[in-house]
């Protein structure tokens, strides 16, 4: 898939340092910010779509709130399915019925990625309850909020440009909602991961993460990307288990995607 100008500028942002400009640690200066962000988002390839979402930006203090609140992923395998899960019958008992409503694209899905379905629905419904929780925030005030806050904003920047450049590409409305760091659709994908991995599933011309078919796609072409061995086992200890460090780093959550898979695809 060749690459327009816009989108290989702003994913060659994702590895560049921070730009030289303001942050802050309160809502004071977040227009200020947003004043200087906008010449560097134009360069960077946003339109004039993305750049009136940016100018329409707020300040999201649930945001910030959760992202002082992170305490990461500290239980135990069995606490967290718990927890995440309710056991993994039931959950394994969900994402069937889930496939049997559209077993074809599933098998269409693993014939073209390699990835199997059982993955691709444990990470589904660990993500968002299989799409009935997407999140609450406007993704453009959360990303711009954690590019601009001085904790993060040299790994949150190019996701702020990336999501503002899918404004304009007519794959993220303005107003969307997703979660409080900026995560988006069924399987919550940062923005700049959506533009490097994003996938058309139905040929509409557009790729959109709120629909089912695009982000499962697009979650199985991440794992394809990241090294996925199609036919090879992803149990703890394979290169394949190892593959999910790349969608999630806690351990516990990993052993819970393969774990439910098996009895997902059993």
């Amino acid at each position: 898939m060749r690459l327009s100008t816009a989108l290989a500028t702003a994913l060659s942002l994702l590895a560049a340092p921070a730009f030289a400009q303001s942050c802050g640690n309160d809502g004071s200066g977040f227009a200020r910010w947003k004043q200087e962000f906008a010449p560097v988002a134009a360069a960077s390839g946003v339109g004039a779509a993305g750049l009136q979402a940016l100018a329409n930006a707020q300040y999201s203090q649930s945001t910030i709130n959760a992202d002082r609140n992170q305490r990461g992923v500290r239980y135990e395998l069995n606490e967290f399915i718990r927890i995440r899960l309710g056991s993994l019958d039931s959950f394994a008992g969900q994402a069937r019925r889930v496939k049997s409503q559209n077993a074809a694209f599933f098998d269409s899905l693993e014939s073209a990625y390699g990835v199997p379905t059982g993955i691709l629905l444990a990470i589904h419904g660990m993500e968002t309850g299989f799409g009935r929780n997407m999140g609450n925030t406007p993704v453009i005030d959360s990303i711009t909020t954690v590019a601009y806050d001085c904790r993060r904003s040299d790994f949150f920047t190019p996701h702020a440009i990336a999501a503002l450049i899918l404004v304009d590409r007519g794959g993220l409305a303005a107003n969307q909602r997703g979660a409080a760091h900026g995560e988006m659709g069924h399987t919550q994908f940062l923005p700049g991961n959506a533009l490097r991995y994003g996938v058309d599933s139905n040929g509409d011309g557009r790729v959109d993460f709120y629909s089912m078919g695009d982000a499962l796609a697009s979650t199985a072409n991440f794992l394809r990307q990241k090294g996925w061995q199609p036919g090879q086992p992803y149990q703890e200890g394979t290169a394949n288990f190892r593959v999910l460090n790349d969608w999630n780093a806690a351990t516990v959550y990993q052993q819970a995607i393969a774990l439910s898979a098996v009895r997902i695809d059993g």
